[in-house]
């Protein structure tokens, strides 16, 4: 025996073809709701916008380019260090051997004429080898002072930034509290405007908030729809006119819920 056809069910809730009630203290009281709801989305949108955070943003990727800077300049600073450091010990060690070798020669310890011609020679070859460390001390020295000089500018600039970075997050953490505490007053209002709106009517207004733009809810005024702020032709006037005052309204062009008030134009 064949078994009968059986037809899936539809999704839940109402027939899609069945126009949505709603009493029309309702659909005029999702107005209240839309604006408390507009207004939320209009201050977080400022919260995610403040001027602010944009300079915050470009001001820590400078101030962190500079951070690499001047950990480079550190380097280059700690290298010439320890360049001097050691062509400053390798003078001392030469002027050292120098002053002996004098003293040696003034006490009169070397009497042979051929040690003091060598002597003499080899004065002559450390005051030249001194000659050239010292040089080399001045280049060196002249190089540590432009990068301290360099290295202390970074640092300067660096501080600047996060001094700057300072002024601008408490500039955006005051901003933060005034929007947070004007968010905290619209859920505060947004509870009562909930209470007694009919879950169906909800959940329409919700799916099209979500579609739309933030826009769930949408006033006719002046044979035009604030959503779309289109025009409403005077045959579609008509039909809505025609409607009962329970039935929900959408906007042919955006469809949107559309609420009819007295200066609807109807």
């Amino acid at each position: 025996m064949d078994r009968p056809h059986l037809t899936p069910p539809g999704p839940t809730g109402p027939d899609p073809g069945v126009p949505l009630k709603a009493d029309p203290t309702a659909q005029l009281r999702l107005l209240d709701l839309q604006e408390l709801d507009s207004r939320g989305d209009q201050l977080r949108h400022r919260r995610r916008t403040l001027p602010e955070l944009a300079e915050i943003a470009e001001l820590e990727r400078t101030r962190s380019t500079l951070v690499d800077e001047a950990r480079d300049a550190k380097i280059v600073v700690d290298d010439l260090t320890a360049e001097q450091a050691k062509v400053d010990a390798d003078v001392e060690v030469v002027k050292a051997r120098r002053t002996r070798d004098r003293e040696r020669m003034d006490a009169g310890l070397i009497s042979n004429p051929k040690d003091l011609e060598r002597m003499s020679g080899e004065l002559e070859s450390l005051e030249r080898r001194i000659a050239t460390l010292e040089d080399e001390e001045l280049e060196v020295m002249e190089r540590l002072e432009a990068a301290q000089g360099m290295l202390s500018a970074v640092n300067d600039q660096v501080a600047a930034a996060e001094g700057r970075l300072a002024e601008l997050a408490a500039a955006r953490d005051e901003r933060f509290a005034e929007i947070d505490a004007e968010l905290a007053e619209v859920a505060a209002q947004r509870g009562p405007a909930l209470e007694g709106l009919p879950a169906d009517l909800l959940a329409l207004y919700d799916k099209l908030r979500e579609s739309k733009g933030g826009i769930g809810a949408a006033r006719l005024a002046q044979r035009r729809c604030s959503g779309c702020q289109l025009g409403i032709d005077p045959a579609e006037l008509a039909s809505i006119k025609a409607k009962a005052a329970d039935e929900v309204v959408r906007c042919e062009e955006c469809s949107r819920i559309l609420v009819r008030t007295a200066e609807s134009g109807l």
